[in-house]
């Protein structure tokens, strides 16, 4: 009787183990199958591109799961992936971007700089560079001002000189001794030439004793002046030389002067006697 109770006794304990063991995998697999799905979902943010989210993801899997052996292998990834992520940005000129994805890799594997030495290095030569190039062209517009000045200072220099010339031009005219009449009218004719190769010559002396000259018939003879010239520019030079000189003799006598242009003859006056 009491062989048979304990047997009873025995055969209950073995189903009782049995079933506990039974019962202790099934809830093991349970977990296991929770984290293979966030797992697959973490592998297919990465083969989409989506680093952000794979990151998310794999944030909340090592808070739930640290010791897990496998976060290791897709922090490798989610960092390699970003690696790849700055070298295209780097190539398109986005260095921010590259910068940007290469510190998010170093995060992620603080453990393993020398997994982005190369795209850290091809960064900073690319900085280099274009702080060189910054160098050069801030060096480049400093030669280009002081250039630009050196240009306004010549500039205002041959300015200065052309009005000490002029001034002395004027100087010379206003002190040159009166001439006797080189070539005087006939004040019956209707008209007379008198002819200025030295302003061809740019004979400057002579051209201003000539006018000397001339300036003294036209007040006489009351003459009508046109001026024959190659060019404007000699017309607009003569003319107030030859004006001034009138003025002198007789201030309140202004001839009427007309320019005539032929560039192929030599420059003359025209006089014509109005009485």
């Amino acid at each position: 009787m009491i062989s048979f109770a304990s047997r009873c006794l025995s055969i209950l304990a073995l189903s009782l183990l049995l079933a506990a063991c039974q019962s202790a995998p099934h809830g093991s697999g349970a977990t296991t199958d929770e984290l293979l799905g966030d797992f697959r979902l973490l592998e297919q943010s990465l083969a989409s591109g989506q680093l952000s989210e794979a990151e998310s993801r794999l944030k909340v899997l090592q808070q739930h799961a640290s010791s897990d052996a496998r976060l290791e292998r897709y922090q490798r990834q989610l960092a390699e992936a970003y690696l790849r992520q700055g070298q295209t940005a780097l190539q398109t000129g986005d260095l921010d971007r590259a910068a940007k994805a290469l510190g998010q890799a170093r995060q992620l594997m603080p453990q393993a700089p020398a997994l982005t030495t190369g795209l850290g290095g091809a960064i900073a030569k690319v900085r280099q560079t274009e702080l060189e190039a910054a160098d050069l062209a801030s060096t480049a517009a400093e030669q280009a001002a002081a250039q630009a000045q050196a240009a306004r200072r010549e500039q205002a220099r041959q300015l200065h000189l052309a009005a000490e010339r002029q001034a002395a031009a004027i100087k010379a005219t206003d002190h040159a001794p009166t001439q006797p009449h080189a070539q005087p009218i006939d004040p019956t004719a209707p008209s007379s030439t008198i002819a200025l190769p030295m302003l061809d010559n740019r004979d400057n002396q002579g051209l201003y004793r000539l006018l000397d000259a001339v300036a003294a018939e036209v007040v006489e003879c009351r003459c009508t002046v046109a001026i024959q010239v190659r060019q404007t520019g000699d017309y607009l030079w003569l003319a107030p030389l030859l004006k001034a000189r009138i003025e002198r003799l007789e201030p309140d006598f202004s001839p009427a002067m007309s320019q005539l242009l032929e560039p192929e003859q030599t420059p003359r006056l025209l006089l014509s006697p109005q009485r």
